[in-house]
């Protein structure tokens, strides 16, 4: 069986893993990507704040090792999901079995005005930059802004607030400062109830000014104001920014999105193409968009295309259910267990913000750390 897998994030690199765990060489497995590295999400603020370096948390694609698998390092240039190939730099690549999981990309240039005066820090490069100018930042207004939804782990904004305040208590600089947060949603976690209580908590204690359903649409780089959707303005001195998110060009282009995502059968991730399936943030599936959401989808696919291999039929399907750490400064990290299931509210868990909770969310990146690239880590 010949298995192209376009994306290597949570979901490409879970799925590859099991599938050669399970069947080795027996299957015939290509993994395109166009990065050299995969950064685990939360290692961005990490670096971001100071308690890691940028080459600490990168985990090259070049580590791996696992049977059947072959890396190819590669721009995709075009998806047919009719005949389940694509066109890269590298050549064109055809399978039995395609699955799509290449995520969303940020386009900082639909806010006008966020790539002259603000700070994208939502993908690994944006967070490693905004560390050089959190360290030359001398206080004064920050504004961290979220400028459409859906967007890539929603309590991450929350964590930038909460993680900024403790930055800029060590430095001296939180009384000659403001904190504010304007996210498009009206709580800060919408799918868990109590996290949200504990996060406007947090905000309250620490003087975070929260602004729910707020929208921001621009920045003026002359004035140094950002203009929200209801036309009222905000200064600032410092904007960190959420950009809008999209699909990848490549997949729009291929006639797979539907309203701008693709639609996916939510308990077998199949899309309308026979042989073709698609995971993670690339899809409108119903989830948040966020790593652990995509790793078990991918995880369902595994198992039916195992099954398929040896010629039996699965019965596993996607369960819509997801685990998030969420930081609340002052070392104290909270966990959120949340499931979606179609038609229905999300249903969920909450642990409140403990410094013991630290060791599991360690594990938890460490544990992938092993798993997908044979390497002992240690997230800082």
């Amino acid at each position: 069986m010949r298995v192209l897998v376009l994306g290597a994030g949570f979901g490409g690199l879970e799925l590859t893993t099991l599938l050669s765990d399970e069947l080795g060489d027996e299957a015939d497995i290509v993994l395109i990507d166009q990065a050299d590295g995969f950064v685990m999400g939360f290692s961005k603020l990490d670096v971001m704040f100071g308690r890691t370096t940028a080459d600490a948390v990168h985990h090259s694609y070049g580590d791996m090792v696992k049977p059947g698998v072959r890396f190819v390092q590669s721009v995709i240039r075009a998806i047919d999901p009719v005949n389940r190939a694509v066109e890269t730099d590298a050549g064109r690549f055809e399978a039995d079995v395609m699955v799509v999981a290449l995520g969303a990309d940020l386009d900082p240039a639909a806010t006008p005005g966020l790539a002259e005066a603000g700070h994208d820090y939502y993908t690994p490069e944006g967070a490693f930059a905004a560390r050089e100018v959190l360290e030359s930042f001398g206080g004064g207004r920050v504004i961290i802004g979220v400028t459409s939804t859906p967007f890539k782990c929603p309590p991450a904004p929350s964590e930038t607030a909460l993680m900024l305040h403790d930055y800029l208590v060590g430095r001296g600089l939180r009384e000659s400062s403001e904190i504010a947060l304007v996210m498009p949603l009206g709580s800060p976690v919408p799918p868990s109830p109590a996290a949200s209580q504990a996060l406007l908590a947090a905000f309250a204690e620490r003087g975070i000014n929260w602004c729910p359903d707020a929208v921001v649409r621009s920045l003026d780089p002359q004035r140094r104001v950002v203009v929200l959707a209801n036309g009222g303005e905000m200064p600032f001195d410092l904007f960190l920014g959420v950009p809008v998110h999209r699909v990848p060009s490549v997949v729009a282009e291929s006639g797979m999105c539907v309203d701008g995502w693709i639609p996916v059968d939510p308990l077998t991730l199949e899309t309308h193409y026979p042989n073709v399936y698609a995971v993670g943030d690339v899809t409108s599936v119903g989830t948040p968009k966020a790593g652990v959401f995509s790793e078990r989808q991918a995880a369902v696919v595994a198992d039916r295309l195992i099954a398929r291999h040896r010629n039996l039929v699965s019965a596993s399907t996607y369960d819509g259910t997801g685990i998030c750490y969420v930081e609340f400064g002052q070392d104290r990290i909270g966990r959120v267990e949340v499931t979606f299931r179609s038609g229905e509210p999300p249903t969920g868990t909450f642990d409140e913000p403990s410094q013991s909770l630290r060791a599991a969310k360690a594990d938890f990146g460490t544990l992938r750390a092993r798993r997908w690239f044979g390497r002992e880590w240690t997230s800082y």
